[in-house]
Protein backbone atom coordinates (compact mmCIF):
# COMPACT_ATOMS: atom_id res chain seq x y z
CA UNK A 1 0.00 0.00 0.00
CA UNK A 2 2.56 2.29 0.84
CA UNK A 3 4.48 1.79 -2.61
CA UNK A 4 1.02 2.23 -4.24
CA UNK A 5 0.73 5.66 -2.56
CA UNK A 6 4.38 7.05 -3.36
CA UNK A 7 3.70 5.62 -7.20
CA UNK A 8 0.49 7.73 -7.17
CA UNK A 9 2.50 10.68 -5.62
CA UNK A 10 5.59 10.53 -8.33
CA UNK A 11 2.70 10.20 -11.29
CA UNK A 12 0.81 13.14 -9.94
CA UNK A 13 3.99 15.15 -9.69
CA UNK A 14 5.12 14.43 -13.04
CA UNK A 15 1.96 15.47 -14.62
CA UNK A 16 1.89 18.69 -12.20
CA UNK A 17 5.34 19.42 -13.77
CA UNK A 18 3.95 18.53 -17.31
CA UNK A 19 1.22 20.87 -16.95
CA UNK A 20 3.30 23.57 -15.68
CA UNK A 21 5.82 23.13 -18.94
CA UNK A 22 2.85 23.43 -21.52
CA UNK A 23 1.27 26.03 -19.04
CA UNK A 24 4.45 28.38 -20.17
CA UNK A 25 5.36 27.28 -23.34
CA UNK A 26 2.35 26.42 -25.23
CA UNK A 27 -0.63 27.85 -23.88
CA UNK A 28 -1.95 31.15 -25.18
CA UNK A 29 -4.71 32.80 -22.79
CA UNK A 30 -7.50 35.42 -24.30
CA UNK A 31 -5.84 38.40 -22.40
CA UNK A 32 -2.20 38.47 -24.61
CA UNK A 33 -4.36 38.55 -28.11
CA UNK A 34 -4.46 41.14 -30.09
CA UNK A 35 -1.58 42.80 -28.70
CA UNK A 36 0.05 44.09 -32.08
CA UNK A 37 1.41 47.23 -30.27
CA UNK A 38 3.36 45.12 -27.71
CA UNK A 39 7.23 45.08 -28.22
CA UNK A 40 9.36 42.58 -27.27
CA UNK A 41 11.37 43.43 -24.08
CA UNK A 42 15.57 44.89 -24.74
CA UNK A 43 17.56 47.53 -25.97
CA UNK A 44 17.34 46.18 -30.09
CA UNK A 45 13.57 46.52 -29.88
CA UNK A 46 13.26 49.91 -28.18
CA UNK A 47 15.49 51.90 -30.40
CA UNK A 48 13.36 50.83 -33.36
CA UNK A 49 9.82 51.02 -31.83
CA UNK A 50 9.42 54.41 -33.40
CA UNK A 51 10.19 53.02 -37.05
CA UNK A 52 7.61 49.82 -36.07
CA UNK A 53 5.28 51.93 -34.91
CA UNK A 54 4.95 54.02 -38.26
CA UNK A 55 4.96 50.80 -39.98
CA UNK A 56 2.28 49.13 -37.96
CA UNK A 57 0.09 52.18 -38.58
CA UNK A 58 0.11 52.64 -42.06
CA UNK A 59 -0.46 48.92 -42.35
CA UNK A 60 -3.53 49.05 -39.54
CA UNK A 61 -5.14 52.05 -42.31
CA UNK A 62 -4.81 50.32 -44.87
CA UNK A 63 -8.44 48.43 -46.35
CA UNK A 64 -8.32 44.56 -45.83
CA UNK A 65 -10.59 42.29 -45.92
CA UNK A 66 -11.30 40.17 -42.88
CA UNK A 67 -11.09 36.31 -44.15
CA UNK A 68 -11.86 33.13 -42.50
CA UNK A 69 -11.26 29.36 -43.05
CA UNK A 70 -10.99 25.89 -41.62
CA UNK A 71 -8.03 23.89 -39.48
CA UNK A 72 -7.97 20.66 -40.43
CA UNK A 73 -8.80 19.77 -36.38
CA UNK A 74 -11.66 22.12 -36.92
CA UNK A 75 -10.76 25.50 -35.85
CA UNK A 76 -11.84 28.80 -37.47
CA UNK A 77 -8.74 30.66 -38.47
CA UNK A 78 -8.34 34.49 -39.10
CA UNK A 79 -6.37 36.33 -41.64
CA UNK A 80 -6.57 39.83 -43.60
CA UNK A 81 -6.35 39.93 -47.22
CA UNK A 82 -4.55 43.00 -49.08
CA UNK A 83 -5.99 43.27 -52.42
CA UNK A 84 -3.18 44.95 -54.74
CA UNK A 85 -3.07 42.98 -58.14
CA UNK A 86 -4.35 39.94 -59.80
CA UNK A 87 -1.07 39.14 -61.78
CA UNK A 88 1.48 39.13 -59.56
CA UNK A 89 2.10 36.27 -56.64
CA UNK A 90 -0.36 36.04 -53.83
CA UNK A 91 1.89 36.12 -50.55
CA UNK A 92 0.86 34.22 -47.54
CA UNK A 93 2.27 35.41 -44.16
CA UNK A 94 2.79 33.88 -40.76
CA UNK A 95 3.48 36.02 -38.12
CA UNK A 96 5.82 34.55 -34.88
CA UNK A 97 5.16 33.32 -31.05
CA UNK A 98 2.60 35.31 -29.35
CA UNK A 99 2.91 38.26 -31.91
CA UNK A 100 0.84 39.61 -34.11
CA UNK A 101 -0.02 39.89 -37.75
CA UNK A 102 0.52 43.83 -37.96
CA UNK A 103 3.59 43.68 -35.70
CA UNK A 104 5.56 41.30 -37.34
CA UNK A 105 4.49 41.76 -41.09
CA UNK A 106 4.33 45.71 -40.97
CA UNK A 107 7.71 45.78 -42.85
CA UNK A 108 7.39 42.29 -45.22
CA UNK A 109 3.49 43.15 -45.78
CA UNK A 110 4.90 46.67 -47.07
CA UNK A 111 7.59 45.21 -49.12
CA UNK A 112 5.09 42.76 -51.00
CA UNK A 113 2.64 45.21 -51.35
CA UNK A 114 5.16 47.87 -53.06
CA UNK A 115 6.37 45.20 -55.30
CA UNK A 116 2.67 44.96 -56.61
CA UNK A 117 1.68 41.53 -54.79
CA UNK A 118 -1.67 40.71 -53.00
CA UNK A 119 -1.04 39.33 -49.19
CA UNK A 120 -2.66 37.11 -46.88
CA UNK A 121 -1.88 38.29 -43.11
CA UNK A 122 -2.48 35.35 -41.21
CA UNK A 123 -3.38 34.69 -37.38
CA UNK A 124 -1.43 31.94 -36.46
CA UNK A 125 -4.63 29.18 -34.37
CA UNK A 126 -4.04 30.55 -30.41
CA UNK A 127 -3.44 34.49 -31.81
CA UNK A 128 -5.67 37.06 -32.63
CA UNK A 129 -8.94 36.48 -33.98
CA UNK A 130 -8.16 32.49 -34.74
CA UNK A 131 -9.54 29.82 -32.22
CA UNK A 132 -7.38 27.55 -30.15
CA UNK A 133 -5.28 27.69 -26.86
CA UNK A 134 -2.10 26.27 -28.09
CA UNK A 135 0.86 27.33 -29.86
CA UNK A 136 2.53 24.03 -31.10
CA UNK A 137 5.33 25.80 -32.61
CA UNK A 138 5.15 25.52 -36.14
CA UNK A 139 4.13 22.03 -36.14
CA UNK A 140 0.18 22.06 -36.26
CA UNK A 141 0.42 25.48 -37.97
CA UNK A 142 2.35 24.31 -40.86
CA UNK A 143 -1.05 22.21 -41.47
CA UNK A 144 -3.16 25.59 -40.99
CA UNK A 145 -0.41 26.58 -43.53
CA UNK A 146 -2.09 24.02 -45.59
CA UNK A 147 -5.44 25.30 -45.21
CA UNK A 148 -4.39 28.65 -46.09
CA UNK A 149 -2.89 27.60 -49.59
CA UNK A 150 -6.29 25.46 -50.16
CA UNK A 151 -8.34 28.50 -49.26
CA UNK A 152 -6.48 30.67 -51.99
CA UNK A 153 -6.15 28.18 -54.29
CA UNK A 154 -10.39 27.83 -54.21
CA UNK A 155 -10.98 31.26 -54.24
CA UNK A 156 -7.88 33.09 -56.59
CA UNK A 157 -7.59 30.05 -59.02
CA UNK A 158 -5.07 27.38 -58.80
CA UNK A 159 -3.03 28.40 -61.23
CA UNK A 160 -2.18 31.66 -58.96
CA UNK A 161 1.19 31.86 -57.88
CA UNK A 162 1.23 31.66 -53.72
CA UNK A 163 4.78 32.46 -51.95
CA UNK A 164 4.41 31.31 -48.43
CA UNK A 165 5.92 33.83 -45.77
CA UNK A 166 7.28 33.94 -42.36
CA UNK A 167 9.20 35.26 -39.29
CA UNK A 168 10.50 33.81 -36.17
CA UNK A 169 7.58 30.56 -35.21
CA UNK A 170 6.08 31.97 -39.07
CA UNK A 171 9.33 30.95 -40.59
CA UNK A 172 9.08 28.00 -39.25
CA UNK A 173 6.10 27.46 -39.88
CA UNK A 174 6.69 27.79 -43.45
CA UNK A 175 10.31 25.91 -43.81
CA UNK A 176 7.98 22.39 -42.26
CA UNK A 177 5.22 23.47 -44.70
CA UNK A 178 7.68 22.99 -47.20
CA UNK A 179 8.97 20.09 -47.04
CA UNK A 180 5.13 18.53 -46.83
CA UNK A 181 3.31 17.71 -50.26
CA UNK A 182 2.46 21.59 -51.66
CA UNK A 183 0.10 21.92 -54.60
CA UNK A 184 2.48 23.22 -58.10
CA UNK A 185 1.30 26.76 -57.70
CA UNK A 186 3.16 27.01 -54.57
CA UNK A 187 6.17 28.44 -55.71
CA UNK A 188 8.31 29.58 -53.02
CA UNK A 189 9.39 30.29 -49.26
CA UNK A 190 10.91 33.65 -47.54
CA UNK A 191 12.04 32.59 -44.18
CA UNK A 192 13.30 35.30 -41.38
CA UNK A 193 15.18 33.68 -38.55
CA UNK A 194 13.51 30.58 -38.14
CA UNK A 195 14.49 27.83 -35.56
CA UNK A 196 15.56 24.66 -36.50
CA UNK A 197 13.79 22.68 -34.30
CA UNK A 198 11.03 23.39 -31.50
CA UNK A 199 13.56 20.99 -28.68
CA UNK A 200 16.46 23.21 -29.85
CA UNK A 201 14.46 26.61 -29.25
CA UNK A 202 12.84 25.33 -25.77
CA UNK A 203 16.54 23.85 -25.03
CA UNK A 204 18.32 26.94 -25.60
CA UNK A 205 16.06 29.16 -23.61
CA UNK A 206 16.29 26.79 -20.58
CA UNK A 207 19.80 27.38 -20.48
CA UNK A 208 19.08 31.19 -21.15
CA UNK A 209 17.23 30.81 -17.59
CA UNK A 210 19.82 28.57 -16.18
CA UNK A 211 17.87 25.74 -16.41
CA UNK A 212 19.06 22.29 -17.40
CA UNK A 213 17.21 21.61 -20.61
CA UNK A 214 18.48 17.65 -19.89
CA UNK A 215 15.84 17.54 -16.67
CA UNK A 216 13.23 20.75 -18.15
CA UNK A 217 13.08 18.97 -21.60
CA UNK A 218 10.96 15.72 -20.69
CA UNK A 219 8.19 17.48 -18.78
CA UNK A 220 7.69 19.98 -21.62
CA UNK A 221 7.40 17.09 -24.51
CA UNK A 222 5.32 15.42 -21.56
CA UNK A 223 2.82 18.44 -21.00
CA UNK A 224 2.74 19.30 -24.90
CA UNK A 225 1.79 15.64 -25.65
CA UNK A 226 -1.19 15.32 -22.76
CA UNK A 227 -2.59 18.69 -23.03
CA UNK A 228 -1.74 20.37 -26.20
CA UNK A 229 -2.45 17.22 -27.66
CA UNK A 230 0.54 17.49 -30.21
CA UNK A 231 4.43 15.92 -30.38
CA UNK A 232 7.21 18.53 -30.37
CA UNK A 233 9.41 16.03 -32.03
CA UNK A 234 6.91 15.37 -34.95
CA UNK A 235 9.45 16.90 -37.52
CA UNK A 236 11.89 19.35 -38.08
CA UNK A 237 12.72 22.31 -40.07
CA UNK A 238 16.31 20.20 -40.31
CA UNK A 239 13.71 17.27 -41.39
CA UNK A 240 11.67 19.29 -43.81
CA UNK A 241 14.13 21.44 -45.76
CA UNK A 242 15.79 18.38 -46.77
CA UNK A 243 12.52 17.51 -48.88
CA UNK A 244 11.86 21.43 -49.64
CA UNK A 245 11.94 21.75 -53.77
CA UNK A 246 10.71 24.85 -54.29
CA UNK A 247 13.70 28.17 -53.94
CA UNK A 248 13.88 29.19 -50.32
CA UNK A 249 14.97 32.96 -49.28
CA UNK A 250 16.45 32.59 -45.78
CA UNK A 251 17.11 35.40 -43.94
CA UNK A 252 18.77 36.21 -40.43
CA UNK A 253 19.82 39.35 -38.24
CA UNK A 254 23.59 38.38 -36.74
CA UNK A 255 22.97 39.86 -33.32
CA UNK A 256 19.56 37.79 -32.98
CA UNK A 257 19.50 37.23 -29.05
CA UNK A 258 16.58 35.39 -28.87
CA UNK A 259 16.90 32.41 -32.09
CA UNK A 260 20.61 32.30 -32.89
CA UNK A 261 21.70 32.52 -36.05
CA UNK A 262 23.95 29.50 -36.28
CA UNK A 263 20.34 27.76 -36.36
CA UNK A 264 19.81 29.20 -40.03
CA UNK A 265 23.29 28.30 -40.98
CA UNK A 266 22.26 24.46 -40.11
CA UNK A 267 19.38 25.30 -42.10
CA UNK A 268 21.26 26.11 -44.95
CA UNK A 269 23.75 23.46 -44.85
CA UNK A 270 20.84 20.93 -45.02
CA UNK A 271 18.56 22.76 -47.33
CA UNK A 272 18.40 20.83 -50.96
CA UNK A 273 16.28 23.29 -53.05
CA UNK A 274 17.67 26.51 -54.67
CA UNK A 275 18.49 28.57 -51.70
CA UNK A 276 19.56 32.34 -51.17
CA UNK A 277 20.68 32.59 -47.29
CA UNK A 278 21.21 36.17 -45.84
CA UNK A 279 22.66 37.18 -42.55
CA UNK A 280 22.04 40.66 -41.75
CA UNK A 281 24.69 42.68 -39.25
CA UNK A 282 24.25 44.44 -36.29
CA UNK A 283 19.89 42.63 -36.65
CA UNK A 284 18.05 41.77 -33.58
CA UNK A 285 15.31 38.95 -33.92
CA UNK A 286 12.81 39.58 -36.77
CA UNK A 287 15.14 43.10 -37.32
CA UNK A 288 16.87 42.70 -40.72
CA UNK A 289 14.08 44.71 -42.74
CA UNK A 290 14.31 47.13 -40.45
CA UNK A 291 18.02 47.62 -40.07
CA UNK A 292 18.97 46.98 -43.75
CA UNK A 293 15.99 47.81 -45.96
CA UNK A 294 18.47 47.66 -48.92
CA UNK A 295 19.65 44.80 -48.62
CA UNK A 296 16.36 42.80 -47.30
CA UNK A 297 14.23 44.30 -50.47
CA UNK A 298 17.10 43.53 -53.05
CA UNK A 299 17.17 39.86 -51.95
CA UNK A 300 13.22 39.13 -51.70
CA UNK A 301 13.35 40.66 -55.67
CA UNK A 302 16.52 38.53 -56.09
CA UNK A 303 14.71 35.12 -55.04
CA UNK A 304 11.15 36.07 -56.27
CA UNK A 305 12.57 36.56 -59.52
CA UNK A 306 13.90 32.84 -59.79
CA UNK A 307 10.63 31.32 -57.94
CA UNK A 308 8.82 32.88 -61.31
CA UNK A 309 11.30 31.94 -63.40
CA UNK A 310 11.14 28.23 -62.32
CA UNK A 311 7.22 28.46 -62.02
CA UNK A 312 7.19 29.27 -66.00
CA UNK A 313 9.82 26.65 -67.09
CA UNK A 314 7.47 23.93 -65.14
CA UNK A 315 4.33 25.36 -66.49
CA UNK A 316 5.80 25.15 -69.88
CA UNK A 317 5.40 29.12 -70.20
Amino acid sequence: MKILFIIIILAAAVLLFAYYGYWRCFYSPLRNRNKKYKLPHGEQYEKEWGTMQKLITDMDTIPYEQVYTTAFDGLKLAARYYHVSDDTPLHIQFHGYHGSAARDFCGGNKLARESGGSTLVVDQRAHGKSEGSTIAFGINERRDCLSWIEYARQRFGKDRPIIIEGVSMGATTVLMASGMDLPDNVIGVTADCPYSSVKDIICKVCRDMHLPPAIIWPFIWLGARIYGRFDPNETSVIESVKNTRIPVLLIHGEEDLFVPCDMSREIAANCNSDLIFQTFPGAGHGLSYIVDEETYRNKVKEITDIMIKKFKEKEGR
